[in-house]
Order: C-alpha cells, then structure tokens, then sequence
C-alpha cells in the first residue's frame, strides 16, 4: 500500500498473467513470491479457460479470474482475448465451441469484471470492439506484447479512435505474464481502496479508481474548460483527444513536471493524459468525456 499525492491509500495491483495452470512459466506459489518481491498487493491469475477464485498467498490477494482467448492467430478471422476479474463463480465456459460475446455475458453473469486484452497486439478493429456489449476496460499497455515473439504493446491509438466514436473504457496496464523474464512486474494499476481484500479492490476496480502505470503517479480533473493534469516528477506530459491536432500545446517538456493544464477545444469529445518519467516509463490516466461536445 502506498499513499498517493492526494493523501488516499493505493494497491498496486497486476489484473492479468499466467501460471503453470495453463502456459506459464511459474508456479502459482512461484508467481505470487515474484510479484511479493516487488511490492504489489494484489494480483489475478488469468489462465487461459481455467478459474481460479479467491485466495490469499503468503499475504498476496489473489483474485477471482480467467482468459478466454477465442479463435487463435490470424488478426482476419478475428482474435479475441478476454480477462475476466472478480467472478462469483466460474462461468464454466467451453473453450471450443463459445462466442466472444457469450464468453463476456458469462462473465458479467457470474459478477466478474470484463477487460478486452492488448487490442493492438491482436489489430482488433473499433467496428469490432464497438460491436461487443458488456466490456468494462481495455488494456492500454500489455508487457508481453513487447518480449519474445509478440509485438505491439501499446493499444493507445485504438483507445482514441473509439474514443473519437463516443465509445470509451476504462484502461488497464497488465504484465499478461507468461516467461516470468522480462514480461514480469512491468506494468500495472493503482487502485484506490480501503485496504488489500479482494472486496475492497475490485469495489475500485469496479468503480475506475484506478489509474495505469509502469512507475509514475498521474491523475486527471475536469476544473471548466480546463484538464488538469498532476503526476510524479515527470519529463513528459501528453494530453490525449479525438483531435488530430490542436491550438494548444499537446505535450509538455521538462525536468521535473508534476502539474499541467489544457484547454478543452470546442471540438474535443475526451481527452485523457499520458506521463514519462526520466527513467522512460510511463502512466495513464482514466478518459475525462467532454459530452457537450459529441456530434
């Protein structure tokens, strides 16, 4: 637990990675002990078709979840891969034969929290999420999309193209752990909660009190026809939109930036920030709507 720049408890927290239960490279004991070691609070075991409930390990909270990652390579065909956090209990889904949209039903059914995984690495389409119903977030940032034999980590461009849709989520940074090498204790979020029960971190989840992050801080108000944004020491900071280009000043440079402002133009539906530490790691804030402007 750490207390963040506005004096409110945070739980660092990695929503999705793998263990030996299905294609990871570590034991759950093994992968929990990984994560203790740098300082998280909470994790979700997110085997692909295995769920895995509640559970506590050596004082890590384990929560509820699973992935259900339908059809396999080929971007054509359609690749989907859902994480389900905080079910009830297991959908008890059959990895043959289910539809995308029946696997995120049965996971809303089942109380769990649905997050659709590194969109950009699987070229998902904004026709095509936006054709989905019931997801609750999206990976902005997943590590193993940047090791091994995956690419494309980074998923912000389609965040702002749905966004430019009127279509937003809330966003998730995840390891999506499977070597326990350079894919481990990258990325990740901060929830605000009361303390470290599963409860008490998924009512945060739930509730987008949270912000995405691989070390800094960064936080986002709406103050009139302003975002202001606030972060750690940081040497760069990005404001976000449906917007193309912009009469103000998108990204901000410096030593040791901690607090910027923007100025809503008349044509911004949302706008949302991203921050670089001098180490080059970065955070991401939750999308601010602008609903008087929506066409």
């Amino acid at each position: 637990m750490r207390i963040d720049r506005d004096g409110k408890k945070r739980y660092k927290v990695n929503l999705h990675m793998h263990t030996s239960l299905s294609d990871g490279h570590a034991t759950p004991a093994e992968a929990a002990q990984r994560y203790l070691s740098e300082g998280y609070d909470a994790v979700a075991f997110a085997d692909h078709w295995v769920f895995g409930g509640e559970n506590k390990i050596n004082g890590l909270t384990i929560l509820p979840g699973a992935e259900y990652n339908t059809y396999h390579g080929d971007s054509r065909k359609g690749v989907y891969h859902i994480v389900g956090v905080g079910m009830e209990y297991n959908p008890n889904l059959d990895p043959w034969n289910v539809p995308v949209q029946e696997v995120i039903d049965a996971i809303r059914d089942a109380g769990g929290y649905v997050i659709l995984a590194h969109p950009a690495w699987s070229l998902n389409t904004p026709e095509q999420i936006m054709a989905l119903k019931g997801i609750d977030a999206t990976e902005i940032y997943n590590s193993v999309s940047n090791v091994h034999k995956f690419n494309r980590p980074d998923s912000s461009i389609i965040v702002d193209m749905l966004g430019a849709q009127n279509c937003f989520f809330q966003l998730v940074a995840a390891d999506d752990t499977h070597e326990y090498d350079y894919d481990a204790c990258v990325s990740y979020i901060m929830v605000e909660a009361e303390d470290d029960s599963a409860a008490s971190i998924m009512k945060g989840i739930r509730e987008g009190k949270y912000y995405a992050s691989q070390g800094p801080e960064v936080h986002i108000r709406r103050e009139g026809n302003e975002i202001v944004a606030t972060c750690s020491p940081c040497r760069q900071v990005k404001f976000c939109s449906n917007l193309a280009w912009s009469d103000m000043e998108r990204i901000r440079h410096g030593h040791n930036l901690t607090e910027e402002r923007y100025v809503i133009g008349p044509d911004e539906n949302f706008v949302r920030v991203e921050v670089e530490d001098g180490l080059g790691r970065r955070a991401w804030s939750q999308i601010i709507p602008i609903p008087e402007n929506n066409l």
